[in-house]
């Protein structure tokens, strides 16, 4: 804070015996104490203010980044499927097809072969 040595500390303490006396000196003294205390909260408490902002300020920074590169990934990730299931892929094909037929040989293979009917008398 301030650039006080030694010998202007004793100047100072021999002008306020000089100018206060000896009766008077310990109640300044110790209101100099109090102001000097209350000066230093004040500062500690602005710093503290300080510091608190600059990291509240760093951390949605560093989040802003940290979605950023999420967005980008998740951008990148659906590239595939959005191109996928474009009107001209095979895949939207395949899937807008109305129905398929089932040819006999399919049909032989999973065991739906049509049954004779039966007459209406039975």
């Amino acid at each position: 804070m301030f650039d006080i040595g030694f010998a202007e500390i004793l100047l100072i303490g021999v002008v306020a015996l000089i100018v206060l006396g000896p009766e008077k000196l310990p109640t300044a003294v110790r209101a100099v104490g109090l102001w000097m205390g209350r000066a230093k909260r004040a500062v500690s408490s602005i710093q503290s203010e300080i510091s608190e902002e600059l990291r509240l300020d760093e951390m949605r920074r560093t989040a802003a980044i940290q979605k950023e590169e999420l967005d980008k990934e998740l951008n990148e990730m659906k590239q595939p499927f959005n191109h996928a299931f474009e009107d001209d892929s095979p895949v939207t094909e395949v899937t807008s097809s109305p129905t398929i037929e089932q040819s006999d040989d399919v049909a032989a293979v999973t065991g739906s072969v049509a049954q004779p009917e039966k007459p209406a008398n039975e």
